[in-house]
């Protein structure tokens, strides 16, 4: 259900997809990603209007995952993305038609999405862009690792950041288009950065800090897992041997177990033939 973090800035993570974000304010709305189906999209609006949102609105699509930009189109507004992102758009189909679809991402469980139609960004950045619809400023910026384009919404004045993929509670991580070692940079700022923020997750809401650490620290053991795997020059499904030991780091409903169990294997497969093994690379 939506949840107020301060004046004016809320999350909701009851509809499939990912948590959403919205600061509204006196001139106009930030909506910090978008929900999968458009009887979602229709519900979230209502509810903001009903906190004030007006019809002038912007969409932030924090990264380019189908999960959060499948459906855009239904916002009817502006979409800002950052120019990595708006590459991955304009690299795909104008349709949806599902590729991947065991990569353990919540579209693939709704049959529906096929079919979708893209919609592309309308602004695009390289590093920072700052809001200024009233008190208090918003900003939007790059934070690289998680995805090429991930970004940031922040709300220093509120002491809010809105994270998307980048911190993810008690869940494997999306990996096909991870930096790792930037990813870990990434969240050196953050607990630098941030320490004393709401930090918010694209996918659960408030996390604390110490949440932060610990994928830090699943990051690492990640990375040094698959050094060893290309030290010894090992093929790419030798990334199953690490899956175990990845998924003991979390605590998580059995029902789940075969969709975790899918997003590291296409995940580790990917990140490990793209960074370790190129000539096995399966392109998406």
């Amino acid at each position: 259900m939506m949840q107020q973090i301060d004046r004016g800035i809320f999350y909701e993570d009851a509809y499939p997809g990912v948590t959403l974000g919205a600061v509204i304010l006196p001139q106009g709305t930030v909506l910090i990603d978008a929900p999968l189906r458009t009887e979602d999209a229709r519900a979230w609006l209502n509810l903001l209007y009903q906190q004030g949102s007006k019809n002038n609105r912007v969409l932030v699509n924090l990264d380019a995952h189908p999960d959060r930009s499948l459906g855009a189109r239904s916002m009817e507004c502006t979409i800002i993305a950052h120019q990595k992102t708006a590459q991955v758009f304009r690299g795909r189909p104008s349709i949806f038609k599902g590729q991947n679809a065991e990569g353990g991402s919540e579209w693939e469980t709704y049959d529906e999405m096929m079919g979708t139609r893209w919609a592309l960004p309308d602004i695009t950045f390289t590093q920072r862009i700052a809001i200024h619809w009233g008190e208090p400023e918003t900003i939007i910026d790059h934070h690289p690792g998680a995805a090429p384009g991930s970004v940031w919404v922040a709300v220093p004045a509120s002491k809010v950041v809105f994270v998307g993929d980048v911190v993810l509670p008690n869940q494997p991580l999306f990996l096909t288009n991870a930096d790792i070692p930037a990813w870990i940079e990434t969240l050196d700022v953050l607990l630098d950065t941030c320490r004393d923020y709401a930090i918010v997750s694209g996918r659960g809401g408030i996390v604390p800090v110490d949440v932060v650490k610990n994928q830090q620290k699943h990051l690492k053991h990640i990375l040094k897992g698959l050094e060893r795997l290309a030290k010894r020059s090992a093929p790419v499904d030798a990334v199953e041997d690490l899956i175990p030991g990845l998924l003991n780091d979390f605590t998580f409903p059995a029902d789940l177990n075969e969709t975790f169990l899918h997003r590291y294997r296409h995940g580790l497969a990917q990140y490990y033939a793209r960074h370790y093994r190129p000539s096995e690379l399966v392109t998406d």
